[in-house]
């Protein structure tokens, strides 16, 4: 079974780093199925992108599901059209290669996400 996540670490968990530091929520210690996560990020030298470190660690999880190793490059960065920020990542695992060669496919074709246009 494939999975196609989407991963909203910037606009949830870089906005909230803080919060998430604090040893009483353990929201993301409930996404990587992990308690130890804040030793190693506190481990890290700086410059700490918060971001990143937590969609790494995601990718060791499934790995250690038998998934294939995803690297953080290989995400699909999805960026605001009005300041160019980036949103999210979306994350292919799969535990056959076949998987990353369409995913590679797809996003040959892929385009800058389009404005919703709500105010029409």
């Amino acid at each position: 079974m494939d999975f196609l996540f989407l991963l909203a670490l910037h606009v949830d968990a870089n906005r909230n780093q803080a919060y998430y530091l604090s040893p009483d929520v353990t929201k993301i210690d409930d996404f990587l199925g992990n308690v130890d996560w804040r030793s190693r990020w506190k481990a890290l030298p700086e410059p700490k992108r918060f971001p990143r470190f937590l969609a790494g660690l995601y990718a060791e999880q499934m790995q250690s599901l038998n998934y294939l190793p995803v690297k953080f490059e290989s995400m699909k960065q999805v960026r605001s059209d009005v300041r160019n920020l980036p949103l999210y990542h979306l994350a292919l695992f799969s535990r056959h290669s076949l998987a990353f060669e369409y995913w590679k496919e797809v996003l040959k074709y892929s385009t800058p996400q389009l404005p919703l246009n709500l105010s029409d």
